[in-house]
């Protein structure tokens, strides 16, 4: 068995889609001979916990965990104190003086990422723990891109091969350009991202379209390996909702609030009584109060589940009578294939995709007929989209997608991961 060391960031108890990616490679890399060692901080921020991702941990698997101190702890007692709160960039809402100093301090003090500061203490502990323990290759997984900057410190004091993952890319990911970075923050940035992709023995990217944004900027060979879906999740029978129920799981950002999704459904509860009794909207993860305020403005009712562990939101998912996937209104977001995707093909019900209608996901919905994308201000599109599925769902045809789905599974992603590995 061939031994990989992989450094990410997230790993269970925290949960959401950035810590799948690893936790199921970690799961099925050793059927093709690779068995990873994990590197992660023993106390990261947590975007939420999920317990339940633990049972997918091989027994054997061994993980090493080393302290990181990190800026928002400062930045809390900067604030006023109370809960963990992250300065962060993903989000669009309103900030007051004290947030908005501390995400430009953030953008132009800790480069590439708040983790910065784990960068040499790792690099110097790893060098040592792989004298001992030796492994065959290193994978860095970001962002936070902090870990590839560990991984390219261990990988030239050992000479050991690297696999840089890319969950998102670097500079071209949607929210750099609001980081609020100085012309000396962004050539930074620029700086250590070409390090990092020339340095590295090979990039990885999630998606065709950031493959090639990727191989346009190094010779380094950079290979697909999209996100996927365990179909051990989706094993578990779920019954058909008695109600027409459109369902989104995980975040749902103001910047891809579709507000002629919901134009079209008020338009049509006012029209359709039979449809205004059967329509139920189901949100499970963190949705913005814009969201939520534009649901409410256009008179429409919803459940606000919150945050779930994985196996309920596969479950919400595997109930659904459309899964909704809008992506942020950034012309970045054409590149993207949420991680969000490949659970939803998983579950196998139709999915209604709101965005660009050349970009990747658009393409991946097409070529496994999963369902459709529609573009953001397309009321007429997306007006035939819920006519047709509620269609469906009246006359009892709305039966699972059949497409072709296998190269998504998370077995297939793993034995690429590890023909990467053994390549090197």
């Amino acid at each position: 068995m061939k031994r990989v060391l992989v450094i990410t960031y997230y790993w269970p108890p925290s949960g959401g889609s950035g810590v799948q990616r690893w936790v199921k490679f970690t799961k099925y890399l050793p059927e093709s001979g690779w068995q990873p060692v994990i590197y992660t901080p023993e106390n990261p921020e947590m975007p939420g916990t999920d317990t339940t991702l633990l049972a997918d941990i091989p027994p054997q698997t061994e993980v090493i965990k080393t302290h990181i101190s990190e800026i928002y702890g400062i930045y809390n007692r900067f604030s006023g104190g109370g809960a963990r709160r992250q300065v962060n960039p993903i989000n669009h809402q309103r900030k007051n003086w004290k947030q908005r100093l501390a995400m430009w301090v953030r953008g132009n003090f800790f480069i590439p990422d708040p983790r910065r500061g784990w960068v040499r203490p790792s690099v110097r502990f790893l060098t040592r723990y792989l004298a001992e323990h030796p492994v065959d290759a290193i994978v860095s997984t970001g962002p936070p891109h902090s870990m590839h900057l560990i991984a390219r410190g261990v990988a030239k004091a050992t000479g050991i091969p690297w696999v840089a993952d890319f969950r998102d890319p670097w500079t071209k990911l949607f929210y750099f350009k609001h980081l609020q970075l100085s012309p000396w923050a962004v050539r930074q940035h620029r700086r250590l991202e070409k390090q990092v992709l020339d340095d590295a023995s090979v990039v990885v990217a999630v998606s065709p379209l950031v493959q090639d944004e990727f191989r346009a900027m190094t010779d380094t060979p950079v290979e697909l390996v999209t996100n996927g879906f365990d179909a051990d999740d989706f094993t578990a029978a779920v019954p058909r909702p008695d109600c027409f129920t459109l369902v989104h799981t995980g975040l749902f950002a103001a910047d891809g609030n579709p507000e002629v999704l919901w134009k079209v459904l008020k338009d049509k509860v006012r029209s359709d009584a039979a449809f205004a009794a059967r329509l139920r909207i189901v949100l499970a993860g963190k949705t913005d109060a814009a969201v939520r305020h534009a649901i409410e403005d256009a008179g429409l009712s919803y459940e606000d589940l919150g945050y779930r562990s994985h196996t309920e939101t596969v479950r919400l998912q595997k109930g659904a009578s459309l899964l909704l996937l809008p992506l942020r209104k950034e012309p970045e977001y054409r590149a993207t294939l949420p991680g969000k995707l490949f659970e939803y093909l998983g579950a196998r019900r139709p999915v209604l995709g709101i965005g660009q209608t050349d970009g990747a996901m658009a393409r991946v919905l097409q070529e496994t007929a999963a369902g459709q994308t529609v573009a953001w201000e397309d009321e007429a599109a997306t007006r035939r989209a819920i006519d047709q599925a509620w269609e469906a769902y009246r006359t009892g045809t709305d039966h699972d997608t059949q497409g072709n789905i296998d190269r998504f599974e998370r077995r297939a992603t793993a034995r690429q991961m590890a023909a990467i590995l053994d390549r090197l």
